[in-house]
């Protein structure tokens, strides 16, 4: 192996290593965090890792960088913030629908997106599971995907519901 590309390797390493090290003590710390309940965003952090198919990251990344910084008032807010509202083209006498804006939280979009497939492996016998499937699984590539990003906007909603207002999701299973 030639020399530079021998120290190269030794430096992406090093640098490897850094980030490790700092992953594993920022997970430390939020388990810390989690065992001392000390405000209520940890605690609601801790109610949503209870349900079946939200792990500790996913359920600290939902709290802290979504739901814990503003005051939502109803779905619609939550639906704009993550970037799952429809954006209506109107113009003069032409009006349509062009599907959802990809505007808002940049973190939120695509890991509630992934968060929904988890939903549909671990909360299969839930309310917003039984409406996917009945709705979207057996259609095509285009409406599975059209499906998938409702139910984001309705799972997102549903879990606002539950850490706001104690609504636990129809037919939601919780860990043992």
């Amino acid at each position: 192996m030639p020399a530079d590309l021998k120290r190269e390797l030794q430096r992406e390493y090093t640098r490897y290593c850094l980030v490790d090290e700092q992953l594993k003590e920022v997970e430390r710390n939020q388990e810390e965090r989690l065992a001392a309940g000390e405000t209520a965003a940890v605690r609601a952090v801790a109610a949503l890792m209870r349900l079946k198919s939200l792990g500790p990251q996913t359920s600290w990344i939902l709290q802290m960088e979504f739901f814990n910084w503003r005051d939502f008032k109803n779905g619609k807010q939550i639906g704009r913030c993550a970037g799952f509202a429809p954006t209506p083209y109107d113009s003069g006498e032409s009006r349509r629908e062009q599907g959802t804006g990809k505007d808002g939280n940049a973190w939120i979009r695509p890991m509630t997106i992934e968060l929904c497939w988890q939903w549909l492996r671990w909360q299969p016998r839930s309310a917003l599971s039984l409406w996917y499937e009945k709705r979207f699984a057996h259609g095509g590539k285009r409406m599975r995907k059209i499906g998938i990003t409702a139910l984001a906007r309705k799972l997102l909603i549903a879990l606002w519901r539950y850490l706001d207002q104690g609504i636990v999701p129809e037919g939601a299973v919780f860990k043992c």
